[in-house]
């Protein structure tokens, strides 16, 4: 069963849906008697209310709880520049850019971007290196010199920091940090290691991410629930719920275990790769973890390794959903997903304020890094700036905010096909209790 959850938490099924306005019902909809359309937007605000109860019809506890949903309804229309600025101001983002023409092809952008941002520079590649070592070394010794009540300032500052470390990594696995390809997998699996992050089984699957961003099952990042996985059993259903709602900025953990440490989970070509890359993982953590504890003890390997390691999959799990996750944001099967779509359209940038993006190393500009891999982190906003000049109506802007992570935490759950998402509480208003906990207990400012 744990196996089962975390495959249903994390194998993600990835991002989706609410309204700031009463939505106009499908062309087919009736309206039968005693079921209501209702505003999302007083889904989001309010949580589960007598009015919003009358909103749906009557919901059996499993079977076929998806089918006696309410009224079907079109997705938030976002035709016109008002619909598109009333959706922004509703979901929390800055700008909701139109949908992109179908005749545009992935190529057609990246043709647009100056040759430039695609260069590696060595000298700015290692100096993210020298910004995440001493901001990590910075972070540890807070750690050691701070009073007990500034403890949480120093393990947010060193997960972080150990962040950047990740996002090194990660411009190694997509080639973009040298030109040395065998420095890059040594640098790579280095700068995972204090993850405790096997990095060849992430490459693999987070090259698998890009190769199908928001594509329904596919996609190995964040995914909408799958209707049948909220329905298949109470404790499942239980822990779906808590996964995807309060325990949402650290579900990463969930992923990170499902994911990367079963060698079932890859092709035959990759599997003495990542048998490398469990090798080193693991003797970081017969070595690594037994010094600490030796020096410190089991309380300073709680202190100076667990807690900012869980501050960093905060980052993991917040940067991760907050790219590619909105009620706006489709979620499509294979037969029709378009790549250039997904990769513009159903990414967002989103901007932290500037010590985040400094130890993160702009991982949040993070629409070019979708149209391509291949820029180097120290070249994404370059990049940004010229998608804005050329395809800045299209993309979707946002400054992080609490009403954006509310929208996501407590409306972008359930996949629908006409709604992108539909909120937990919505099928099973009796089980979502976490979820009218957010509601009501999640502020709900945008600035």
């Amino acid at each position: 069963m744990a196996s089962r959850i975390a495959d249903s938490l994390f194998a993600f099924t990835g991002p989706q849906q609410c309204l700031p306005r009463v939505p106009k019902l499908a062309a087919s909809a009736r309206v039968s008697p005693g079921i209501y359309a209702v505003r999302p937007i007083d889904l989001l605000l309010k949580g589960s209310t007598r009015r919003s109860r009358r909103c749906v019809a009557p919901v059996k506890r499993r079977i076929g709880c998806i089918k006696a949903v309410a009224v079907p309804v079109a997705p938030p229309s976002a035709d016109s520049a008002e619909d598109r600025e009333q959706l922004a101001e509703s979901y929390g983002f800055k700008q909701i850019g139109e949908n992109l023409p179908d005749n545009v092809t992935l190529k057609d952008i990246m043709d647009t971007l100056p040759k430039e941002v695609f260069e590696i520079d060595d000298l700015k590649a290692w100096k993210s290196v020298l910004i995440s070592v001493t901001s990590y070394t910075l972070g540890l010794f807070m750690i050691a010199k701070a009073p007990w009540y500034l403890l949480p300032l120093a393990w947010a500052w060193t997960g972080t920091a150990i962040t950047g470390f990740f996002v090194i990594g990660h411009d190694c696995a997509h080639k973009s940090f040298s030109k040395n390809k065998l420095v890059e997998d040594i640098v790579g699996t280095l700068a995972f290691l204090p993850l405790v992050y096997p990095y060849e089984p992430w490459r693999f699957k987070h090259d698998r991410h890009h190769a199908k961003t928001n594509m329904l099952v596919h996609d190995t990042a964040w995914q909408p629930v799958p209707p049948e996985e909220f329905d298949s059993s109470p404790v499942l259903r239980k822990a779906i719920i808590f996964g995807y709602g309060p325990i949402r900025p650290w579900l990463s953990i969930a992923h990170w275990v499902n994911w990367h440490f079963n060698l079932k989970k890859f092709r035959a070509s990759e599997v003495n790769r990542v048998k490398i890359s469990l090798a080193c993982v693991f003797t970081f953590m017969a070595v690594g973890w037994p010094l600490i504890v030796y020096k410190v003890g089991l309380l300073g390997w709680i202190k100076f390794w667990l807690m900012p390691w869980l501050g960093y999959h905060f980052w993991m799990s917040t940067f991760t959903m907050v790219h590619h996750t909105a009620p706006h944001i489709p979620f499509k099967p294979a037969d029709e997903w378009n790549a250039a779509q997904a990769q513009l359209n159903g990414t967002v940038h989103c901007d932290y304020p500037s010590w985040i993006e400094i130890l993160c190393h702009d991982i949040n500009v993070h629409i070019p890094h979708h149209i391509s891999p291949r820029i180097p982190s120290y070249n994404l906003r370059a990049a940004h700036e010229s998608i804005q000049e050329n395809w800045g109506k299209y993309t979707n802007l946002a400054t992080w905010n609490w009403r954006l992570m509310k929208t996501i935490m407590t409306v972008c759950h359930v996949y629908d096909k006409e709604e992108n998402y539909i909120p937990f509480d919505r099928l099973a208003p009796e089980e979502s209790q976490p979820i009218t906990f957010l509601k009501k207990a999640m502020p709900n400012y945008t600035a």
